[in-house]
């Protein structure tokens, strides 16, 4: 199991070794401390829950479900483990896990647009602008009269934005270990301060829960 929780910082722009410019995204991943261990035989899967940061004020059932690893972090994760591989609660893992030129998959929580009519939501044409036409952003026919009721999955104005994305394949460019950073090329879901998990390839299942 190949997985760690990370905070976005910012987006830039580094050099290759054949000089050409590169945008990348910074990723500050400190030491991921494992919270819960899940069995099979007890829980019917196997996984592991990662903790990231802290938090300075918790709530009490929180408090009691974090006891026994001694951590207050920020952010709860929960990933499945790869069968076989050995972790115990309290165990930190670090960015080491990962090598530059990997490419990882980066699960992360998407900017809050908030509520969005149907051109910005879903790209749809606006009504001609003259002639007497009122009909300028309206969504449109939504369908037919019969049977007097808005069927589900219609196209309409709602929230939008602050959805879980996922983008596979980044490759990993440069890793600070020092720092505690990870450089990937490319965008990573979320604003600022946003936590994302970045896995390996090889995992292609979590579950996420604050």
């Amino acid at each position: 199991m190949r997985a760690i929780l990370a905070q976005k910082m910012e987006m830039t722009h580094i050099f290759n070794e054949k000089g050409h410019t590169v945008p990348v995204t910074i990723l500050l991943a400190t030491e991921n401390i494992v919270t819960q261990i899940k069995d099979e035989n007890k829980d019917g899967y196997e996984a592991i829950q990662l903790g990231f940061g802290t938090k300075r004020v918790q709530k009490k059932p929180v408090l009691g479900h974090l006891k026994k690893s001694q951590a207050t972090p920020r952010k709860l994760v929960e990933v499945v483990k790869e069968a076989g591989k050995g972790y115990k609660v309290g165990d930190k893992i670090k960015l080491d896990i990962f090598s530059e030129g990997e490419k990882v998959t980066i699960k992360g929580i998407s900017k809050g647009k908030g509520f969005a009519g149907t051109i910005k939501r879903h790209n749809f044409h606006r009504g001609p602008m003259t002639h007497g036409s009122r009909n300028h952003r309206a969504p449109g026919s939504i369908g037919a009269g019969y049977p007097q009721h808005v069927f589900k999955g219609q196209k309409l104005p709602g929230r939008m934005g602050a959805e879980q994305v996922t983008v596979k394949n980044l490759k990993i460019e440069k890793i600070i270990p020092e720092e505690n950073l990870i450089l990937v090329r490319g965008a990573v879901p979320g604003p600022r301060k946003n936590i994302v998990l970045i896995s390996a390839n090889d995992i292609d299942k979590s579950s996420e829960k604050e």
